[in-house]
């Protein structure tokens, strides 16, 4: 089949054809949208799931949803080794520059902007081509507690987005890699401007143990945010998510084919959009058989394993890499932390620094308590068949 036609591309955050089984997800996040926008109360929202299951997917549509409400849009990725301060002060002046041209918004957005530049300077922030031509004011922003000032910030950017008649929507992915602390500051932050009843909403997207760091960090957060889940898709929007698209170029696939590439992919978003791309490919002509499926897992497996499972797997030191290959002999998680050392034949109290840096590097998680998960959807499998490759 023509591969020009071809309707899947997958990659990291790419929107695919079908977006199905977020029908839930996305109309919440557009009543969150048009609640704040008339002046409403409106709870900000964090996406919880693994990796592969399309939370930066969600993440944009939902920026754009929010876009074409007239909000003033950020969107930033959390690095893992960058830090808050750094990351939001360009996208505040931008929010602030937009605002400054709204007459009514003018002596607000002028407050904010010397409220940033104390900020940038409390926190020695580089800010490159952002230069502000305002002098700092002094005790507002500028203290050198992340959590104090940036709520101070907020508050200001609030005022100024409520003069203006604007909203600012934030999005931040990748919310695993904030720190503690700054994700305590971030939730006061969203707290208060809560409480002011101030124009400001925030979309998060992150692993699934957002949700207990979040609580540790502040209480009140589980009041605050909403944490939809995002998961793998059942059977019947998994078919859509492939079927569909092919009907759309005209063409089709078989009802095996079908539940082959769902049984094969278990739902995974990311999975399918890699399974349909070269079942696309391979095939000859429509319809796609089942024979087509079992030809392309070869050469979905090869890429994946060069590319979504490799690229992780060679982050972590030869230490981790033994722990992670004692989860997977352990077959499906989750796994206790008790049966890992055993398997490993060491104490689970010594193999707590271990762990917990495989965490920090987002590669695991502790589902509950005693419990570990990996974050990547069948890399136990991975590991698995890299061993064999190893001999």
């Amino acid at each position: 089949m023509n591969p020009v036609l071809n309707p899947f591309a997958p990659g990291a955050g790419s929107q695919p054809p079908e977006l199905a089984g977020r029908d839930n997800i996305i109309s919440d996040a557009d009543i969150a949208i048009q609640r704040i926008s008339a002046g409403k109360n409106s709870r900000s929202q964090i996406l919880l799931g693994l990796r592969g299951t399309g939370k930066t997917v969600l993440l944009n549509k939902i920026e754009n949803d929010a876009d074409s409400h007239g909000h003033i849009t950020s969107f930033v990725e959390a690095p893992e080794k960058g830090n808050l301060p750094s990351l939001l002060y360009p996208k505040i002046y931008q929010v602030l520059y937009k605002i400054s041209v709204v007459e009514n918004a003018k002596r607000y957005a002028h407050n904010a902007m010397r409220a940033l530049k104390g900020f940038a300077a409390a926190f020695k922030i580089s800010v490159g081509d952002v230069s502000l031509a305002v002098d700092p004011e002094t005790g507002i922003a500028d203290s050198g507690n992340l959590e104090m000032d940036l709520c101070d910030l907020f508050v200001l950017v609030g005022n100024a987005s409520k003069a203006a008649g604007k909203v600012w929507t934030l999005c931040i992915d990748e919310m695993q890699y904030l720190s503690e602390a700054e994700l305590a500051s971030l939730i006061v932050a969203i707290h208060r401007a809560n409480q002011k009843q101030l124009p400001i909403l925030l979309f998060g997207a992150g692993l699934p143990q957002i949700a207990a760091f979040s609580g540790n960090a502040k209480s009140y957060a589980e009041r605050l945010f909403s944490f939809p889940p995002v998961g793998p898709l059942g059977r019947l929007d998994a078919i859509q998510a492939i079927k569909r698209p092919i009907e759309n170029e005209r063409e089709s696939i078989s009802e095996e084919a079908l539940e082959e590439i769902v049984q094969q992919t278990e739902g995974y978003p990311y999975f399918l959009q890699e399974w349909g791309y070269q079942a696309w490919n391979v095939a000859d002509s429509s319809p796609i058989h089942l024979e087509d499926i079992e030809r392309a897992s070869d050469s979905v497996l090869q890429r994946l394993d060069e590319s979504f499972f490799r690229v992780r797997f060679d982050r972590l030191t030869p230490k981790e890499r033994d722990y992670v290959r004692a989860m997977s002999k352990l077959g499906k998680g989750p796994y206790r932390s008790s049966e890992v050392a055993e398997q490993l034949g060491e104490d689970v109290k010594a193999l707590g620094p271990c762990r917990a840096k495989i965490i920090a590097k987002g590669m695991i998680y502790s589902p509950s308590y005693g419990d570990i998960a990996f974050t990547v959807p069948m890399f136990e499998d991975y590991v698995n068949r890299l061993d064999m490759s190893l001999g």
